[in-house]
């Protein structure tokens, strides 16, 4: 498949989806957006910035890695991950709670990575990479904050710049990369653009989102020296399978391209 092949079909998929779409995918050969700039519910994508936010305190020796943090009842929250159900007492250190956050998308962890590095700190991090649309407003699962209004935020074209920035090594430096680009390799829920990828010829990094009516993924695509990255967010889903089908669809179409010798 060739690049105009990619696009002309990429686009043909948004333009099936039964809800409001934006995706943002760059190539060697050109860029293919559509609604690229429109602001999302951010759902757990915003745990890629926490992550590298994160990793960038720890290249600069403002936290520990291996500092243990203990899991406290209090800070337990529902949604995805393990943290919630596993015993009283349990201790683990910034890098696993930052691992959990991003493989199994584990929303304790998030939230008390969030605490260990400060949201404004977060937030700082974020807008000195330019991500301008990109906003951590709220931790994860904390439905208060939603009903007054506070959500976390973000568009297509900043999920795949971060990711762009990263892979390119411009943003950590190498020992932190690699991590970062582990950890999202490792990523669990392969469901969405990664969903019909042969993964031994293809490698995906990749981060999910969902909600209720809300289907995203973001990912780096890698083989043989060639590399996408690719963003797609779609809300006001009515049909979440549906919309989980046109981002594996979207994927195929790239992995066809990536391909191509």
């Amino acid at each position: 498949m060739n690049f105009h092949d990619l696009e002309a079909e990429v686009l043909e998929l948004a333009c099936s989806c039964k809800g409001r779409i934006s995706l943002y995918i760059e190539t060697e050969e050109g860029i293919i957006q559509k609604n690229s700039d429109e602001i999302f519910s951010s759902a757990s994508l915003i745990k890629v910035p926490i992550l590298l936010a994160g990793l960038s305190q720890a290249e600069k020796g403002l936290l520990q890695l291996t500092e243990e943090l203990e899991v406290a009842d209090h800070a337990r929250v529902g949604g995805s991950g393990v943290l919630q159900t596993m015993s009283k007492g349990l201790k683990l250190s910034a890098i696993d709670l930052m691992t959990l956050m991003i493989v199994v998308s584990d929303n304790t962890a998030a939230n008390l990575v969030i605490d260990l590095i400060g949201k404004e700190n977060i937030n700082g991090w974020i807008k000195g990479c330019k991500l301008n649309s990109t906003e951590l407003n709220r931790k994860m699962m904390d439905f208060e904050a939603l009903k007054k209004g506070f959500d976390n935020k973000t568009t297509a074209r900043d999920m795949a710049n971060c990711l762009k920035s990263l892979a390119e090594h411009s943003l950590l430096s190498g020992e932190h990369t690699d991590l970062a680009l582990r950890i999202l390799d490792a990523q669990q829920f392969k469901n969405k653009l990664a969903n019909y990828i042969d993964l031994e010829n293809v490698q995906v990094a990749s981060k999910t989102g969902e909600l209720p009516g809300v289907e995203h993924d973001c990912a780096i695509f890698t083989r043989k020296g060639r590399m996408a990255i690719a963003a797609v967010l779609a809300d006001q889903l009515k049909d979440q399978e549906a919309g989980r089908e046109v981002l594996s669809s979207i994927g195929r179409r790239i992995c066809r391209y990536m391909m191509e010798d």
